[in-house]
């Protein structure tokens, strides 16, 4: 036994010893590293985002689910009127939801990837199981298939799934087509498969035969300069047994090539179907029915709201109780109530409606996914409410400005362009965002100091400047200057201003455009810049079976540009095919430095180029290859004007990259928004961590950094504006830092906030409100290890030592931050009949240095820190000391009224209990002055006595920006008098009873420490 004990305390010392061991910028994790640090939402939703698939509860009709194109899965249990995320931490592009109709309120199934195929869709990573109503998911396959767009659960068997996979958009892959799985989806087997171009676009099921599948099988194909629709393997195929045998029913179909087809069963005569075919010739395009389960079929209409974009607007939705309302997608959504005669449009709503869905109940009840978010109907479409609490606008890009609170900038997919406050009271309301532009906004920038911003629409079609202070707008785009000049812009055009010049300002076609004087006049600056390939400038031959040249496929462009905050003439430019351009003289000569990028596939977008702030031979570019069906991340540095690369990706880093940000003081902390959410450098590039908290895995199309705050902002793609307030601490964070028991943070000043506003939170119970910046004083400090045995304290100190505060130490490995809203505790009020309101304010500290002190174990950790008052505060030295002492002196008033109270009812208790009468008599009647002794806090409000007195005008003084106004120091005197009488009145009483009675009393400051 003794040998056994030797042996195992030898294994034991050599084994390494948690928490000793050295960490590394490599070892830690993520969640370990940035701790406390949060993201906040800020929205906005009153233009929400885009949605893909609406889906209801079976059995329970407040339950909804919206599958959206960026920004997740959210959950309504009120019916529609509000809604929750309960799919964050996963893949934010959503095709289709399913409820097992067995166990819906458990058994959740999410097909990630969007399946209406614009160019600026996202993608999917697989297929998701939730088996307690959504609180964890597991992936349970289909990791390539990039697209699902149906999911069907056997109602008569939960272990029964269809899955139509539509697959990848940007090239061939194998995992497309229709999956079974018998096992609840341990396992998938493939039904129907055509090729690698042709997926499923559309899978349903007959509610009485679950043996009986119809699936829709489209070909086609995008590039980042072209879409095709359709071919001979796009057809409509039936299945009676299971998936096993499938045939095409296209008895009365078009002749040729068809394109996108959508199908939809009738629940109440499952022989009645419906879909809408892409063909051909425009004619025969439309709506078509059958009444015999798709043995023959006939086209009922082909109006153009029925026929339009295809591709983008192809979902049939037929009321389950009438199998003659059907509702089909489009620009304004159609509805028909003669079996799809003729449709009328929807009511009033965002365009561009994607799908739809009736309440189970009540089928004049509906829900509309748009591109613009949820609306509700109550009357069979024929008007419509938004929901309001949906925050999933779509940016391609954001700016701010150096107001305070500053201003985010940013234009939204099919929403126009916004500007809105990174705080506001009462939070960051839909009324608080602004207007300045329409149509697909993308770009808007702020002038550096003019009141002007400027903003633009898809394809450079209107470039707005807009003077705010007059209202005034003016369309500044450069224009072709001779007959045979044909500029090529991109979709999203790039737009610049200069950090050296206020009025100059830049746009990039195939050239680059400066103007010097904010727009009215342009010069070019330099050649072609793209690699002007011809093959990819037939934007008019682009669609397919149907045409859609909407500019969005405008290729061979310029697509990033940035002056050098450095000097003024060292220009960077990239352009979607590949190209990475910089002049040194201000555009007299460019180089091409693409080919000097090792490892970095021809042709790939150059999606941001990022000039450094710290040397002016440094920038940083990002490139997106996911529309050659790369879907690999990419970004590279240089540090000698492009003449060489550095790859600066690691492993760690998953999801295509779509921007970067370098940090202002630490050129090695480095921001990287990639299609998958956030990652974060410290050593340059060498290991990345993802940012997760509270932060969804989300489209982060482009990073910002408030230079004053030190506030990262993100431009998102389904989830609106996310900050992550004030990184700084991320700049000190070295390997040194990690191996510390504790180290604290350097804290900025903080200003103490003294303002107040009449914000109303009318409309917030259903509306999105963004989460304000913090007031509070934040004391940071990272832990080596988590605090788990023995106690951790930490107080406030002024500087001479005093204890102002105690605050709960956060114990987290990591970054923690503890918030202090520079206030000492209420004070310690006399008891009575009801609350005395005015004393639950708590006085702020005055400016100065303090001192957070952590106590952990036998350590003792120290950081000073320095409160500041606003310099705009029209108080002076003089009135501060004034305002501060008035305040105290009520304070310490109030806790010694709250002792006297105290001691008058020990006292009181004690002559109760010996019968006399007198003294209890005569206590009673001067604790009635004292105190209220009747009445309730709202009906049965009694008397003011001198604590009511006392704590308004404590509570006056001490919640005011201002100092003791003359009124205030006249009722201080009258308090003050009608105190001293009242303890001159009790120590009569009180000498003249401990005379003759023995009585402890608590001591002053036992009596305050006590609870």
């Amino acid at each position: 036994m003794k040998n056994l004990f030797f042996s195992f305390l030898i294994v034991a010392f050599a084994l390494p010893i948690s928490g000793v061991s050295q960490q590394t910028l490599e070892s830690i994790s993520g969640k370990e590293l940035f701790g406390d640090m949060k993201a906040r939402h800020i929205g906005p939703a009153l233009m929400s985002g885009r949605i893909n698939d609406m889906e209801v509860h079976p059995t329970n009709s407040r339950i909804i689910y919206a599958g959206t194109a960026g920004g997740g899965v959210w959950k309504s249990n009120d019916g529609g009127a509000t809604f929750n995320p309960i799919f964050d931490e996963y893949c934010q592009s959503i095709g289709s939801i399913e409820l097992d109709p067995n166990d819906p309120d458990k058994t959740i199934y999410v097909g990630t990837g969007e399946t209406w195929p614009r160019n600026s869709v996202s993608i999917g990573d697989g297929l998701y199981k939730s088996v307690d109503g959504g609180a964890n998911w597991q992936k349970i396959g289909f990791e390539n298939s990039e697209r699902i767009a149906n999911i069907i659960v056997n109602p008569k068997n939960s272990q029964e799934i269809y899955v139509g996979v539509l697959g990848a958009l940007w090239g061939d892959n194998e995992e497309r087509g229709v999956f079974k799985s018998n096992d609840g989806g341990q396992t998938w087997e493939k039904l129907l498969y055509i090729n690698p171009k042709t997926g499923c676009a559309d899978l349903a099921m007959d509610p009485n035969d679950p043996n009986t599948l119809y699936a829709s099988m489209w070909e086609f194909r995008r590039t980042a300069w072209s879409f095709e629709s359709g071919g001979e393997n796009s057809a409509l195929y039936k299945s009676t047994d299971g998936g096993k045998t499938w045939n095409k029913i296209h008895n009365g179909f078009p002749e040729g090539d068809l394109g996108r087809l959508a199908i939809a069963v009738a629940t109440s005569n499952p022989k009645v179907l419906y879909t809408v075919i892409e063909a051909e010739k425009d004619e025969r395009k439309g709506l078509y029915r059958s009444d015999d389960a798709g043995n023959s079929w006939k086209q009922l209409n082909n109006d153009f709201g029925i026929t339009v974009r295809p591709f983008y607007f192809s979902r049939i939705v037929v009321d389950p109780k009438n199998e003659d309302v059907v509702v089909k997608g489009g620009l304004s959504g159609s509805i028909s109530r003669d079996g799809g005669k003729t449709f009328k449009n929807l009511g009033n709503m965002h365009s561009d409606i994607h799908d739809f869905a009736f309440n189970i109940k009540d089928s004049d009840i509906m829900y509309v996914g748009t591109d613009g978010g949820v609306y509700r109907s109550w009357d069979g479409g024929t008007t419509m409410e938004i929901v309001e609490n949906l925050p999933l606008s779509q940016f391609y890009h954001i700016s701010v400005d150096d107001a305070e609170p500053y201003n985010v900038y940013g234009g939204l997919q099919d929403n126009g362009s916004w500007w809105g406050p990174s705080s506001s009271p009462g939070g960051v309301e839909a009324r608080d965002w602004n207007s300045v532009g329409y149509g697909d906004g993308f770009r808007v920038l702020k002038h550096p100091t003019k009141n002007i911003i400027y903003s633009e629409m898809q394809g450079a079609d209107n470039v707005w400047r807009y003077d705010v202070d007059r209202k005034l707008t003016k369309t500044i785009q450069p224009l072709p200057t001779s007959e045979d000049q044909k500029l090529r812009f991109n979709w999203n055009a790039p737009m610049a201003v200069s950090p050296h010049q206020p009025d100059r300002f830049y746009m990039g076609s195939q050239y680059l455009h400066r103007s010097e004087d904010m727009g009215d006049t342009w010069e070019i600056i330099s050649p072609d810049l793209t690699t002007n390939d011809p093959a990819k400038q037939n934007q008019e031959d682009s669609g397919g079976l149907s045409k859609d040249n909407s500019g969005a496929e405008n290729h061979t462009t310029i697509f990033t540009i940035t002056e050098s905050p450095l000097d003024q003439n060292i220009i960077w430019v990239g352009t979607d095919d590949g190209n990475v351009q910089v002049t040194q003289d201000g555009g007299k000569t460019w180089t091409n430095t693409s080919m000097n990028i090792q490892g970095l596939p021809k042709n790939t977008w150059c999606y941001h180029i990022e000039a450094s702030s710290h040397d002016k031979a440094t920038a940083y570019a990002v490139f997106d290859g996911h529309t050659q069906n790369d879907m690999n991340p990419y970004a590279y540095k240089t540090t000698d004007f492009g003449e060489t690369w550095t790859n600066i990706i690691s492993d760690d880093v998953i999801g295509f990259t779509r921007s970067i940000q370098e940090d202002f003081v630490n050129p090695d902390l480095l921001f990287l928004g990639t299609e998958f959410g956030l990652y974060i450098t410290l050593d340059g590039g060498k290991n990345w961590k993802k940012f997760t908290n509270n932060m969804p895995a989300v489209a982060v199309h482009h990073l910002e950094m408030q230079k004053k705050t030190n506030d990262l902002v993100m431009g998102t793609h389904g989830r609106g504006v996310i900050i992550i307030d004030d990184i700084s601490p991320l700049r000190e964070i070295n390997e040194e830092v990690l191996n510390k028991t504790l180290h604290f943070f350097d804290m900025p000043a903080t200003t103490i906030n003294e303002t107040s506003s009449f914000s109303g939170n009318f409309g917030g119970e259903t509306q999105f409100v963004g989460i304000n910046k913090t007031n509070n004083a934040q004391i940071k400090y990272f832990l080596k290890k988590r605090h788990t045995f023995g106690k951790m304290l930490m107080e406030i100190q002024d500087s001479e030592g005093n204890v102002v505060s105690e605050l709960g130490p956060g114990k987290s490995k990591g970054i923690n931050i503890v918030n202090w809203n520079y206030r000492r505790k209420q004070p310690k009020v006399a008891k009575g009949k009801t609350f005395s309101f005015g004393g639950f304010t708590s006085p702020r500290v005055p400016a100065g240095m303090y001192k957070a002190v952590i106590t952990k174990g036998k350590e003792t950790f120290a950081h000073e820190f320095e409160l500041v008052y606003d310099e705009d505060s029209p108080l002076n030295e003089k009135d501060r000391e004034q305002k501060n002492t008035i305040t105290m002196r009520l304070y310490d008033m109030t806790q010694e009224l709250a002792y006297l109270v105290y001691e008058v009812d020990e006292i009181l208790a004690s002559a109760e209990a010996k019968g006399d009468k007198k003294t209890v008599a005569k206590l009673n009647e001067l604790k009635k002055t004292l105190v209220i002794t009747t009445g309730d806090n709202y009906v049965g409000s009694a008397e003011p006595q001198l604590r009511e007195k006392m704590t308004n005008l404590y509570s006056k003084v001490a919640s005011s920006y201002d100092k003791a106004t003359a009124s205030d120091l006249q009722n201080l005197k009258v308090i003050t008098a009608r105190f001293e009488a009242g303890k001159a009145d009790f120590e009569k009483i009180k000498s003249k009873y401990l005379k003759k009675n023995a009585l402890e009393i608590k001591p002053f400051e036992e009596f305050l420490s006590s609870k």
